[in-house]
């Protein structure tokens, strides 16, 4: 046994003694969804054979909800040895934590890691959500995100990050399924979705951002009008930021400029689409929006925090708002 997988057990065994686990940080919870659609036509993966991998696929687990899930661990400082967020994660910590927010059990060390699901041949055939292997015997991994790039724990003195992926995996398994739900309109609008008037600020990057994420304009309109009263220069007591509030470490992990208006947008309906899709509520997206994803999953519904409260039928009353503005075409009532 080496002294990786020695400490790992050691942290193990504490988890299994009832050693509290910490609530995960919600500061990156809608981390970019980069997953591509589809896989080349020549891969040649090797049939599953792990139970592990089984359940996921019966779960419904995509690459994109792993990508989302490592999200939330942005920033957290690497520690060797811990799987616990409180205390720091290394690299095969991040990877069993993000799976099991998703109900997907793997085990402890990267070598272990890198015998799970099935097999991809080739980076090129990556999908997000798959896990990159490095060295041989398999000392380090990390959770593909997209566009030649990872998340992963890197090393001591570094935090949990995006990077190029380095080097040539030594694996590369892909325990998620593939995505296969399409993105959602939230489930209270049942007919087709209404363009938004030109009375609107911003309506045009509204409209085109909900044609791209299959969402209502008017969800992201209400949002904006909610986060920021359409102010694009908007900075909350707490640093969130721009037309959509979001905050720097959101934004980062969204690939976008926070008070570039065009880009907020786009990365808010992003993480509305993920919220929707994860949550199939638009109660719960708009509170994961506002509280993040974990804490919703946490607390099994909308959290119990007043803002959050609040927060929901606020912009769900400005939707209504603005229908009547688009049945009046008329200004945006206040």
């Amino acid at each position: 046994m080496t002294v990786l997988e020695a400490q790992a057990r050691i942290s193990e065994i504490r988890s299994m003694l009832g050693r509290p686990q910490p609530a995960a940080s919600d500061a990156a919870s809608a981390f970019r969804d980069t997953l591509q659609s589809t896989v080349d036509s020549t891969a040649t993966a090797v049939p599953a054979t792990s139970a592990i991998a089984a359940a996921s696929r019966s779960a419904g687990v995509s690459g994109a909800d792993v990508v989302n899930a490592a999200g939330k661990y942005l920033g957290t400082p690497y520690t060797f040895g811990s799987n616990t967020p409180e205390s720091g994660l290394d690299c095969s910590g991040l990877v069993q934590r993000a799976y099991g927010d998703l109900g997907v059990r793997l085990p402890r060390t990267a070598a272990e890691q890198a015998k799970m699901g099935t097999a991809v041949p080739s980076l090129a055939q990556a999908r997000p959500g798959d896990l990159l292997a490095f060295g041989r015997p398999v000392n380090h991994i990390a959770i593909y995100a997209g566009s030649g790039k990872m998340i992963v724990a890197p090393h001591t003195g570094d935090v949990v990050k995006v990077e190029p992926v380095a080097g040539t995996p030594t694996a590369i398994r892909r325990v998620a399924a593939p995505a296969t739900t399409p993105a959602l309109r939230p489930a209270a609008l049942t007919s087709p979705a209404a363009p938004l008037s030109s009375s609107v600020p911003y309506a045009d990057l509204f409209q085109s951002a909900a044609d791209r994420y299959g969402l209502e304009p008017s969800l992201l309109a209400a949002v904006a009008k909610v986060e920021s009263g359409f102010n694009p220069n908007a900075v909350s007591g707490a640093g969130a930021q721009g037309l959509m509030q979001l905050m720097p470490a959101t934004a980062q992990g969204l690939g976008v400029d926070a008070l570039d208006p065009t880009e907020a947008v786009d990365g808010a309906a992003r993480m509305l689409s993920n919220n929707l899709k994860r949550f199939g509520s638009l109660d719960l997206a708009l509170a994961a929006y506002n509280a993040g994803g974990g804490a919703v999953s946490r607390y099994g519904g909308i959290p119990p925090f007043p803002q959050t409260q609040a927060y929901v039928p606020k912009v769900k009353a400005a939707m209504a708002q603005l229908g009547t503005v688009l049945a009046a075409d008329g200004g945006l009532l206040s």
